[in-house]
């Protein structure tokens, strides 16, 4: 069975859910999958994954049959190029700060004539059910997404240019960055007033401009309410969380008189 790309799960423009993994385990990444979220994700920019947990995280998000995304490391943009070769449906690259780093990022992800990206995706075929590569080489480019952290007033300064860059398909928020960004670094507090509306405001304008938008949600709550705003993906806690909570409500039941 082909595993299906992140735009045809995103098509109805309802909020989807992506597992955030940073351990590189793919039995990890496979169980969440399983266990319900729309998406995967594995984190190379916090979270331990390299290049060959990647590989074998993306093949066991597959053999569940959601799509895998992965977070690249901060300036990392050959790593895009790697990780949809191995068959990510979607790319996050963070700290997008400029029109420029948009652009570098655009031009590793897309094939021509949108961007420079190199041939080489034989895994990304075999997960995609397909042999024929003038048929992948033609659909690639609209059926992989792009995203583009905004966490720095940079990022929000720069964000209408970064948004007309072509092959830049979304924008991801790091609520968490963002908060201590604008508080010039008195703290981190995502659901703090003046980071909600700029949140707000980018969402507004990356659905302005015909682009998707993403978000972080710390908590279940939180991303109840991003899915109320109309944020098209939504990366839920994180692996470690997902333990944590999971082995303390067990012990709690266990321990209950």
């Amino acid at each position: 069975m082909a595993m299906p790309s992140l735009v045809s799960v995103l098509r109805a423009r309802r909020a989807r859910l992506t597992a955030w993994i940073a351990t590189p385990e793919p039995l990890i990444a496979e169980s969440a999958a399983r266990a319900g979220f729309d998406c995967v994700t594995l984190d190379m920019q916090h979270g331990l994954h390299d290049p060959v947990s990647v590989m074998r995280g993306i093949g066991a998000i597959a053999l569940a049959g959601v799509p895998a995304i992965v977070r690249i490391p901060v300036g990392d943009f050959a790593m895009a190029s790697r990780a949809l070769d191995m068959g990510a449906s979607a790319i996050i690259a963070p700290m997008i700060n400029s029109a420029e780093d948009a652009r570098a990022f655009a031009t590793a992800a897309k094939y021509p004539p949108v961007g420079e990206r190199s041939w080489g995706p034989v895994r990304a075929m075999q997960l995609a059910g397909v042999s024929d590569g003038a048929a992948f080489l033609r659909d690639t480019n609209a059926a992989t997404l792009t995203f583009a952290m905004i966490e720095t007033r940079a990022a929000l300064l720069a964000l209408d240019d970064i948004l007309a860059v072509p092959g830049i398909d979304a924008v991801f928020i790091g609520p968490s960055d963002l908060s201590i960004a604008l508080s010039d670094g008195a703290n981190v507090d995502p659901m703090r007033a003046d980071n909600q509306a700029a949140a707000a405001d980018i969402l507004a304008r990356a659905h302005g401009a015909g682009k998707l938008a993403g978000i972080f949600a710390i908590t279940g709550g939180q991303a109840k309410h991003y899915r109320a705003l109309g944020y098209d993906l939504i990366a839920l806690g994180t692996d470690g969380m997902y333990f944590r909570l999971g082995a303390s409500a067990m012990l709690a039941e266990a321990k209950a008189e």
